[in-house]
């Protein structure tokens, strides 16, 4: 049942991925980074309240969060502090970077969280799961080449740099989840809510360095529906995410492959809306995207 519950977490991912490409698109990054998580935020701040003032009735409906320590505060501001920096780095990429290009480098996070939930959390994956991330990776490789046809050098390109490093921390962020949700047994709307909280601090924290160093016209800012929409976009994709982790069975390597799924919204909706180059030559590397996918869904059952 874990499984479908990383299905469910990408198929909001995907279409929070096309919000995010909308809202970037010519605006500044750190506003519009600030305005996504503060919107995020206010969808859940309801069962906040709720959860103060009525906590039997947000008991009832499985919504309760907790009051946490110090201790609990500081664990939760570190991944905070992960996903900003994988943010800001993400959203300047995906503002210069076609969709279809910045989806799959994205989808090649699952390598990363296998190396950590190898070696730190010993999840074993079996033959057949390491063929299906070979397969990711190869395609991640044919992507890149038609990437230079779109005037994208991989290997010289600052967003292309920085979209890789944002998938980094992204990964880091996911094998930090499960330390989260399985090992302090923290409820996911607890960690969504304090999470939400913190990154909106950071951002603000930026956005004010920045408005001080060079005035920003915030005025200037294009207000677009799709901006609050990520930031609910992705509650509901975390939400659907944290309660797979919750299974004591589910392992943190499959969740993140299963999760990449996303990128077939990202390529043929987000291609399609965004009128981006090369689209059929895309499906190839896609194909393969989507059999390692697979490899790693079924093999467990094989």
């Amino acid at each position: 049942m874990w499984i479908y519950y990383g299905l469910l977490a990408a198929l909001f991912l995907g279409f929070h991925g096309i919000c995010k490409k909308i809202s970037v698109k010519d605006n500044k990054v750190i506003p519009v980074l600030f305005l996504t998580s503060l919107s995020g935020l206010i969808f859940i701040s309801p069962i906040y309240f709720i959860s103060r003032l009525q906590p039997e009735l947000a008991q009832n409906w499985g919504l309760y969060i907790n009051p946490i320590e110090a201790k609990d505060h500081l664990l939760i501001f570190f991944k905070s502090l992960l996903m900003t920096f994988s943010w800001i780095l993400g959203y300047s990429a995906l503002k210069h970077l076609p969709i279809s290009i910045v989806s799959p480098i994205r989808a090649a996070g699952p390598f990363f969280t296998l190396l950590g939930a190898l070696f730190i959390y010993g999840e074993s994956p079996s033959i057949i799961q390491w063929a299906g991330f070979t397969m990711i990776l190869i395609s991640m490789w044919l992507y890149s080449k038609i990437g230079k046809l779109e005037g994208i050098d991989f290997r010289r390109n600052r967003w292309i740099i920085a979209i890789i490093l944002a998938t980094l921390f992204g990964a880091s962020s996911g094998l930090y989840d499960k330390f989260l949700i399985q090992y302090q047994s923290y409820e996911p709307q607890t960690v969504q809510f304090w999470f939400f909280f913190y990154v909106v601090t950071l951002v603000g924290i930026v956005l004010l360095w920045m408005n001080f160093k060079q005035p920003i016209q915030v005025k200037g800012i294009q207000w677009r529906w799709s901006i609050p929409f990520v930031g609910v976009l992705l509650v509901l994709a975390d939400f659907s995410y944290f309660h797979g982790l919750q299974n004591k069975e589910a392992m943190i390597m499959l969740l993140s492959a299963v999760k990449r799924c996303q990128i077939f919204i990202a390529v043929f909706i987000g291609g399609w809306i965004f009128k981006e180059k090369n689209k059929k030559k895309k499906l190839i590397p896609l194909l393969g995207v989507f059999i390692g996918v697979l490899m790693i869904l079924f093999a467990t059952t094989i």
